[in-house]
């Protein structure tokens, strides 16, 4: 009896293993993705003798890359329905433009003209999307007209010089920080406790989760796996939280990238809609077989990425606080550059919206890394786009295998 017991523990201990062995082949590319993040965070941390991790420098680095980090929740939803948006730098500097002249020009408050600028970018996005879902006139040639378009219009709405500046209370949106009741002058405790409580929201969240899907018999990360990635995940928030605590909090615009990427997950993982985006890029004809109406889904997915253009202009708008002709210049290639790196795939039905934000991440920390060290935007350019080359090629790759 006790030779069978033995026998069936270590039968159990090899089929965990495998199991976990299965799984880490299987999701190389999400666990790669992290690493790479982490090993590039300590190199500019090294070699930029500390800097990288100062309060000061973490809190740029969120307001520099928080348009990059909305704009690519949306242009995820694109590339996974297959398409491509090559307007969106273009939609946000001419949003901005229009934000600047209700504004400033005409004095009109705040509040009605972000709603307005939204709006406007929901139209943008319905009449791009339109010409690509309905006549089947490829992305590419629609959004690059766009792209000249809006570029345009910006020049023009501004009379080619800029606008500013903008109300304080607008401004608040990307350059405010939460505030503290209880008037911290070394912490801002407020900040350091929503920063603790989204960590422990985020482990309980991720505690269910896996639960559930052990409860219905689905792949599930093993166990020892799980807890050591998921208390590192959370150990970074609340030690992050820290650091912005010891200066002026987090921001404004880090809640509202926080509350976008939660709505995104959920929509891309637990929704139908989320789940017909991703058939449509994997293979439209069996989509539109199933009874997916891949029109509509697509058309959707550009109003969507509008909106989110549009909300990245006032942002960048904001911190500026001014509106200029060249705003959302390139722009679009870093949103793209994010979403390949985080893992979506160029032919469609392949993304994650923590992909698409670490992917936002890294390219963001080597920006700044990259600019501390005194490194010129020439040799910036040319190593960005070998990383994104490495991407696509890791993708193409993990496809042939």
């Amino acid at each position: 009896m006790a030779t069978n017991t033995l026998e069936t523990q270590a039968a159990e201990a090899a089929a965990n293993a495998n199991t976990g062995g299965s799984f880490l082949k299987n999701n190389l590319r999400e666990y790669g993705l992290l690493i790479s993040l982490v090993v590039i965070m300590v190199f500019f941390q090294v070699q930029t003798n500390g800097t990288l991790f100062q309060p000061l420098n973490l809190t740029n680095l969120i307001l520099q890359n928080s348009y990059i980090i909305v704009m690519a929740l949306g242009m995820l939803l694109v590339i996974v329905a297959g398409h491509i948006d090559l307007s969106v730098g273009s939609v946000s500097g001419f949003v901005g433009a229009c934000a600047a002249v209700l504004m400033v020009n005409h004095g009109m408050h705040f509040v009605p003209a972000t709603i307005i600028c939204l709006v406007l970018g929901g139209v943008i996005g319905a009449a791009q999307g339109y010409w690509v879902a309905f006549y089947k006139i490829p992305s590419f040639i629609v959004t690059l007209a766009g792209m000249l378009v809006f570029k345009g219009l910006a020049l023009a709405v501004l009379e080619g010089s800029s606008v500013g500046p903008f109300p304080e209370d607008f401004q608040l949106l990307s350059t405010g920080f939460i505030p503290d009741p209880f008037h911290g002058e070394a912490l801002r405790i407020t900040s350091l406790v929503a920063g603790i409580l989204m960590a422990l929201v985020l482990l309980i969240t991720k505690v269910r989760g896996r639960a559930e899907r052990v409860k219905h018999g689905m792949e599930s990360e093993p166990a020892l796996l799980f807890m050591v990635k998921n208390l590192v995940f959370a150990s970074m928030i609340a030690a992050f939280s820290y650091m912005l605590a010891s200066y002026k909090g987090l921001p404004n615009v880090l809640i509202v990238m926080l509350l976008l990427m939660l709505v995104y997950d959920f929509v891309t993982s637990r929704t139908t809609l989320g789940r017909r985006i991703y058939a449509l890029g994997g293979n439209e004809k069996a989509a539109r077989l199933s009874g997916i109406k891949t029109e509509r889904l697509t058309f959707y997915t550009f109003i969507n990425m509008g909106v989110l253009s549009a909300l990245a202009g006032l942002i960048f708008a904001a911190r500026l606080n001014t509106a200029t002709p060249k705003a959302g210049l390139g722009f679009e290639l870093d949103v793209i550059a994010a979403c390949f790196i985080g893992g979506a795939s160029a032919s469609g039905g392949v993304g994650k919206v923590l992909g698409a934000v670490i992917g936002a991440f890294i390219m963001g920390v080597m920006n700044n890394g990259m600019s501390i060290m005194g490194i010129g935007i020439d040799y910036q350019q040319v190593i960005k786009g070998l990383v994104l080359l490495a991407a696509v090629c890791v993708d193409v790759y993990n496809k042939k295998k």
